[in-house]
């Protein structure tokens, strides 16, 4: 079993800002897969029960809000008994151009509240499948930048990276964290 965590903030007024990136992917995997969200009363969390290929996986998504996801993500993996290392976490970086994707197999949180959440939970040797959202240059209020939806002219570079994304995840549990990383990560991508 895998849990595969998508971070973002819960709430209408955040659906489609640069931080729910990991959400966005979440809300297309279980569409595609018919999986259904349900409150997960002990976690937390929004969970959402599927099948890619021959495992059982759980969607993930926090309802603590960005800086306390650990909570959620570690009750969880608690309560199934999943270690870090089958433990994928979908997550927007500022640090990758829009529209650009990279897959780890672990690693610091690089700045990102959400990772410093789960990582203080799991410690940092969990997957992730990292998103780019763009920086928008050392005079720009980061917070606010992450909160805002997507302009059309970056959401048309975004999209399309939500079925890589979901590819990704499917490589990944299918095949391993090397084969995704291998198939995925583009050498033209900016750490």
């Amino acid at each position: 079993m895998f849990l595969i965590v998508g971070l973002g903030n819960p709430g209408a007024r955040y659906q489609r800002t640069r931080h729910n990136a990991g959400f966005l992917v979440l809300d297309r995997l279980a569409e595609l897969t018919k999986a259904h969200w349900e409150k997960n009363w002990g976690s937390q969390a929004k969970t959402a029960r599927t099948q890619l290929g021959d495992c059982r996986v759980i969607l993930v998504k926090p309802q603590t809000y960005m800086n306390n996801s650990g909570q959620a993500v570690g009750a969880l993996a608690r309560k199934y008994q999943v270690p870090p290392e089958r433990v994928i976490v979908v997550v927007d970086d500022l640090a990758l151009a829009p529209g650009s994707i990279r897959v780890r197999k672990e690693g610091s949180a690089g700045g990102h509240n959400g990772l410093k959440s789960i990582i203080a939970v799991l410690g940092s040797g969990f997957p992730r499948v990292r998103l780019g959202i763009g920086h928008p240059g050392p005079v720009y209020d980061i917070a606010e930048y992450v909160l805002e939806e997507f302009p059309p002219d970056e959401w048309e570079k975004f999209a399309p990276v939500l079925e890589v994304a979901v590819e990704a995840i499917r490589v990944l549990v299918a095949e391993g964290i090397e084969a995704a990383m291998n198939r995925f990560n583009r050498r033209n991508q900016r750490e």
